[in-house]
């Protein structure tokens, strides 16, 4: 790959969904979401969506090897790159490990601190929670995983008797803050537990950086957690594959960098 001009196919293959869209430069059109369950549905959207793009090629970020391999071989396209492969995330971190960081952080993290430039936090709100912290130097520091609103949900259901199965879903707030049936406490439940945490999370960030960074909401389930939330500054629902774009161009940058410093030599 040796340009961002052209068009580029992005895929995010998560534990649940792909999400998958058209990256022009710094920024995504065309986003659209499939589950995992039907592989052959996800690469032959997505390959139509590249041809009517006129993007010649694709870059995938995963924390779902399987699905992403079985992608890589099925999708139409002349070149597939995978980032941790072919192409590297560049973040700098203050972790004990990273070799455990999920790409889906490391490129929501990228992403953000392109978008705002300061310290910041990140919730991304899918099958996990996921809440991280970026210093006002872009340096991640980490941060927390808990169950999202799905897996608690099922987790109810699972481990009780009477419990229904239900899909996330926000509760009528006409009905007010005391559940009037089960599946109204339920909501209520987990939504609550999911907004508690990253209040609390939130918290405890600021107090370790003596400031309040500013807040980004992500993930599938970040519009029912947190639309209207005066905590939120920004909720991007592409923000993992915007943080593609951004490991994309660092990347051509530094091969840039690297090509002027042969040629001086």
């Amino acid at each position: 790959m040796t340009t961002t001009n052209q068009p580029i196919l992005a895929l995010a293959v998560g534990n649940t969904r792909t999400r998958f869209g058209i990256l022009r430069g710094p920024d995504v059109s065309d986003a659209r979401s499939l589950p995992n369950s039907d592989v052959n549905a996800i690469a032959e959207q997505a390959s139509a969506l590249a041809a009517s793009a006129a993007a010649g090629s694709a870059i995938i970020a995963s924390v779902n090897a399987p699905i992403a391999d079985q992608l890589e071989s099925r999708l139409d396209l002349a070149e597939v790159y995978r980032l941790g492969r072919d192409l590297p995330i560049p973040l700098a971190h203050s972790l004990d490990d990273a070799s455990t960081l999920g790409q889906d952080r490391a490129l929501n993290a990228l992403a953000a601190f392109a978008k705002v430039k300061q310290a910041c936090a990140i919730i991304d709100a899918g099958t996990a929670i996921t809440i991280d912290f970026i210093d006002g130097q872009g340096t991640f520091h980490g941060g927390i995983i808990a169950p999202g609103l799905s897996l608690m949900l099922n987790s109810l259901h699972h481990h009780t008797h009477a419990l229904p199965k239900l899909d996330p879903a926000n509760p009528d707030p006409a009905r007010g803050p005391f559940g009037k049936d089960t599946r109204h406490a339920m909501l209520l439940g987990v939504r609550n537990a999911a907004i508690g945490l990253a209040r609390h999370t939130i918290e405890t960030f600021a107090e370790k950086y003596e400031a309040y960074p500013q807040i980004i909401a992500t993930g599938g389930d970040a519009q029912t957690l947190f639309a209207n939330d005066e905590l939120i500054e920004h909720i991007v629902p592409d923000l993992q594959l915007l943080g593609i774009a951004e490991a994309c161009r660092l990347a051509l940058d530094h091969e840039a960098d690297q090509n002027a410093a042969d040629d001086a030599d």
